[in-house]
């Protein structure tokens, strides 16, 4: 990554990043300068679905729910913001749920890298 958080025209950096795309983790959040941090405003905290869906789950796993994948996101110290486009009630409650819950346990974060780690190998988008 370019030396973007040094400069302070950049306000905010609007990243991918959910368990099957952890890239961020090391290619954005660990380049960030220690003070005067930019926000970090997520986005695709489900991978586009991906990880809801029974069919895309690893052999005994269940697939996650929204509020496990917006969980995961905000768990990381370097997010702000999560975005999240609910298109029903139902879907905004978990958005919601999810900021009630807080961060997620160590083993929480474990099964969303294994989920994340199985969809990211099996189900490889052309773009990532």
């Amino acid at each position: 990554m370019p030396n973007w958080a040094d400069d302070l025209r950049f306000d905010p950096f609007h990243v991918r990043y959910n368990a099957a795309h952890r890239e961020a983790e090391s290619d954005v959040f660990d380049q960030m300068p220690s003070s005067n941090q930019p926000g970090i405003v997520t986005y695709t905290a489900t991978r586009w679905g991906d990880l809801l869906k029974p069919n895309k789950m690893p052999d005994g796993e269940k697939p996650l729910n929204a509020t496990e994948c917006y969980r995961f996101v905000m768990s990381h110290p370097s997010v702000d913001v999560c975005m999240s486009g609910p298109k029903n009630s139902e879907e905004m409650r978990q958005a919601l749920r999810s900021l009630q819950l807080g961060p997620l346990s160590v083993k929480e974060i474990e099964r969303m890298h294994r989920i994340g780690d199985y969809v990211q190998t099996k189900y490889r988008r052309f773009f990532g």
